[in-house]
């Protein structure tokens, strides 16, 4: 099963990877969250769980990565912005799932 999980979220990078970046995001805040940081962590973070386990301080703060896609995607408005916010969302959700199976 962490098998499947590993395929999914690596072809969620390469799909995130494949998209243009919203216009008019750039430089843009939303909630206090700078949302050009917003993706680079999402991605970058998903990627470390790619590679193995988290330590305790990156854990922490992939879940407050995570609680920050519940405050930003409500406020996004752009209907093609919300799609790439919440492939990233989804993308860190499954990165987090990940990292727990591995603790166990």
């Amino acid at each position: 099963m962490l098998d499947e999980e590993l395929g999914a979220l690596a072809q969620m990078m390469a799909e995130h990877m494949a998209r243009p970046f919203p216009p008019g995001f750039r430089g843009l805040d939303v909630e206090g969250w700078d949302m050009v940081m917003l993706d680079s962590d999402a991605y970058a973070y998903a990627a470390c769980v790619h590679e193995g386990l988290l330590s305790e301080q990156t854990r922490i703060r992939l879940t407050r990565l995570t609680s920050a896609f519940g405050k930003v995607l409500p406020a996004i408005d752009d209907e093609y912005a919300a799609k790439y916010y919440t492939h990233l969302h989804n993308m860190v959700v499954l990165s987090a799932e990940i990292d727990s199976q591995r603790k166990k």
